[in-house]
């Protein structure tokens, strides 16, 4: 079982997701225009946001990262990685609303990617994006990820069957950005 490290930008302390994140994440998972893309409906109360955070996959197949603000500060958002097969890993994250446009995203999203290529030699990084969610295809896109594909009725979800578009980004085009 790998352990999961804190990471750290010039801003931010990532560190893993805990159930005791539901009070400061219930906010998040229960806004609905956000929860519009996510794979499940807003939450209903902060009971069903501790389940959610309960749930505790392999963590060598699944990595949750909260995003905060320092050492003690709430969780405001997280970065899940899931590994998909060896070197291949897919990348999604939620952002609290009100910290939308500060760069909070894209510096923690950077963050989780630089781990992944620099200190553990990942090849490839990948997400998965409803075509209208037009914030995290411009968050992908500002962090140098490509259009792969475009897969039709791909996903039910609680807003009906959805299209999705692959994002991918090699550890090479990492290294090199410009």
């Amino acid at each position: 079982m790998t352990a999961l490290p804190v990471l750290e930008t010039a801003r931010l302390r990532l560190r893993g997701i805990v159930p005791d994140d539901a009070e400061a994440m219930f906010p998040v998972l229960s806004d609905a225009p956000l929860m519009r893309w996510w794979s499940s409906a807003p939450h209903r109360d902060v009971a069903e946001t501790r389940a959610y955070l309960t749930y505790a996959p392999d963590p060598d197949d699944m990595r949750s990262w909260a995003i905060t603000l320092g050492e003690a500060a709430p969780a405001i958002g997280w970065v899940t990685v899931i590994r998909r097969r060896p070197g291949v890993n897919e990348i999604g994250y939620i952002l609290a609303r009100d910290h939308w446009g500060s760069g909070i995203a894209h510096e923690a999203v950077a963050r989780v990617i630089d781990l992944l290529f620099h200190d553990e030699g990942q090849r490839r990084v990948f997400a998965d994006v409803d075509p209208d969610n037009a914030a995290s295809r411009g968050l992908l896109e500002r962090l140098g990820f490509k259009v792969e594909g475009h897969l039709r009725a791909e996903w039910e979800t609680h807003i009906g069957v959805r299209d999705t578009i692959i994002y991918g980004l090699l550890r090479d085009e990492w290294a090199t950005r410009g």
